[in-house]
């Protein structure tokens, strides 16, 4: 009988799945990108962010407190065991600059912009004796490749 209210129902949790990943938001302003995660019930010490110019790890892990002595407890719906998120930013960031806080279960990190997001080739001109000529190496931008599907014969 019992199995059959867990079946209906969806059971107890006390098998301890892993939880889904964390709620985020993302916004832009105009130097920076503001990511919040949505982390509840866990501890600052048992969370990893990982910040890369292009993409944010976000990974921890939530535990179960078995308490034998508790009575009364039926069921639960609070989620444990590790979690981890990958979120790529649309733009590169300065991740060596990064302001976070963890507060009330929500993860804020401030991502300043990497405001010098082209690659830069420099073109250096040579004079007649092979030396470059002062104010020669200005910034050029590299022409963008265009993927153009080749045709077979």
């Amino acid at each position: 009988m019992d199995r059959m209210f867990d079946e209906i129902f969806g059971g107890s949790s006390y098998n301890l799945p892993a939880i889904q990943k964390p709620n985020i938001e993302l916004r832009d302003t105009n130097d920076s990108l503001i990511l919040r995660a949505e982390i509840a019930g866990i501890d600052g010490k048992d969370l990893e962010v990982h910040v890369a110019r292009q993409a944010v790890l976000i990974k921890g892990e939530i535990h179960y407190h078995n308490n034998s002595n508790e009575q009364g407890f039926y069921h639960t719906e609070f989620q444990y065991g590790k979690f981890e998120r990958v979120i790529n930013l649309p733009i590169p960031v300065k991740n060596e600059q990064v302001n976070a806080e963890f507060k009330n279960g929500i993860l804020t990190l401030i991502l300043p912009k990497d405001q010098d997001t082209k690659s830069k080739v420099v073109k250096i001109n040579f004079g007649d004796d092979n030396r470059a000529l002062p104010g020669s190496n200005a910034p050029w931008e590299a022409p963008k490749i265009l993927d153009v599907p080749v045709q077979k014969a």
